[in-house]
C-alpha cells in the first residue's frame, strides 16, 4: 500500500460521526422510534440529537427519548432546544429540567415561526435568537453547579475542598452554508456565529446543503472571520424524489438540479435509494476531504440510509 493509501485508509477508520433524531408522534410508535436508536448507537457515534418541537409542541417526547439515549445506550445524547415563544421562565425550567436529567450536549437554536406568526416577530418571546439561548444553558448551569467538591486524599480521612470548575456543557448552534432565510447576506450568517461563539457555543451544525462547495466555501469565510470551533457538515441521505421536494419546501433550500434530475431518472424505488446513497456518500467524502472535522447524519428516523453511506465511506464495516 502506499504513503497515500495508507494515510486514507487510516483516516477512513476514524471519521467522527453522529446522527439526529426525533421523537416519535405517538405512543404507538416509540418501540420503533427506541429500536432506531439501538441500531445507531451500536455503531458508536460521537452523539445522538434529538429534535425539539416547534413552540416545544414535543417536549415531554423529547426529553423522555433523551433520558432513554442516556441510560439505554453508551452514547451521549444532545437535546435540541428552542426558545420561540418561551417566556423567559419557561426557558430557565426547561434548560433545568434537560440538565436534572443529566444531558449536557445541547443544540441551541432559536425555532421557527409558528404559522400563523405576523412578520412583527412578536412571536419570538423572551429570549429572541439562539445567542441569548446559548448564555442561558450556561447561566443555568453556573446557578445549579456554582462549585463542585474535590477529593484531597492527602489531607486524610475523605477531606474535599470546593472548587469553581463545574462539569462543562456542550452547546452546538446551527450554521448555514447557503444563508439564513432572513439574513441579507454571508457576512451576516457569519457574524451571528461568531456573536454565538463570544457568548460560550463550542460547535456548530449546519443546515441540509447539497454541493460540498457550498459548505467549504463557508468554512473558509468563517475561518477567516475568526470562527475557530467546529463546525459539522450536516448530510441527510436523499432516498427519494417526493423526500427532495418536501426538504426543499420546508428549508427554502435551492434546488439541486443535478440530484432531482438523478432521482427523476431512476426507474424505480430502489433505484432511486442507490441514487440517494451514491449522492450522500459522496458529499460526504468531499467536504472530509476538504477538512470537514466529521459529519452530522440526519437520519429521519430511519437507520438503514446513515448506515449505508458510513459503510461506503469506510466509517463502519
Amino acid at each position: 500500500m502506499s504513503t497515500h493509501a495508507a494515510v486514507q485508509a487510516e483516516r477512513a477508520t476514524g471519521i467522527p460521526f453522529s446522527f439526529e433524531v426525533y421523537p416519535a408522534r405517538s405512543e404507538s410508535q416509540v418501540e420503533s422510534v427506541h429500536e432506531t436508536v439501538q441500531k445507531l448507537a451500536a455503531v458508536a457515534p460521537q452523539f445522538i440529537a434529538v429534535t425539539y418541537g416547534a413552540g416545544g409542541s414535543s417536549r415531554d417526547r423529547s426529553l423522555d427519548l433523551v433520558r432513554y439515549i442516556l441510560t439505554e445506550t453508551n452514547v451521549p445524547p444532545m437535546a435540541h432546544l428552542t426558545c420561540v415563544g418561551s417566556t423567559a421562565n419557561e426557558a430557565n425550567r426547561l434548560v433545568r429540567d434537560f440538565l436534572d436529567a443529566g444531558i449536557r450536549q445541547f443544540l441551541a437554536i432559536r425555532g421557527d415561526a409558528p404559522e400563523d406568526a405576523i412578520e412583527s416577530e412578536d412571536f419570538l418571546g423572551d429570549l429572541r435568537s439562539a445567542t441569548e439561548l446559548v448564555q442561558l444553558i450556561h447561566r443555568v448551569q453556573s446557578e445549579r453547579e456554582p462549585y463542585t467538591e474535590v477529593d484531597e486524599p492527602q489531607w486524610g480521612g475523605g477531606a474535599v475542598r470546593l472548587s469553581q470548575r463545574r462539569e462543562p456543557v456542550r452547546i452546538g448552534v446551527a450554521a448555514f452554508p447557503n444563508g439564513h432565510p432572513q439574513s441579507r447576506n454571508r457576512a451576516q450568517d457569519i457574524d451571528v456565529l461568531l456573536a454565538k461563539q463570544a457568548q460560550g457555543a463550542n460547535l456548530a451544525i449546519t443546515q441540509l446543503f447539497f454541493d460540498a462547495d457550498d459548505y467549504l466555501s463557508f468554512m473558509v469565510d468563517a475561518r477567516a472571520a475568526g470562527v475557530d470551533f467546529p463546525v459539522i457538515p450536516g448530510i441527510m441521505p436523499v432516498t427519494s424524489l417526493g423526500r427532495l421536494n418536501r426538504i426543499v419546501e420546508i428549508t427554502d433550500e435551492p434546488m439541486p438540479v443535478h440530484l432531482e434530475a438523478a432521482l427523476g431518472s431512476a426507474s424505480d424505488a430502489a433505484a432511486q435509494y442507490e441514487v440517494g446513497i451514491a449522492h450522500a456518500t459522496e458529499l460526504a467524502r468531499a467536504v472530509l476531504d476538504g477538512g470537514a472535522p466529521g459529519i452530522h447524519l440526519y437520519a429521519f428516523n430511519q437507520h438503514a440510509p446513515v448506515l449505508d453511506v458510513l459503510t461506503r465511506l469506510g466509517a463502519i464495516d
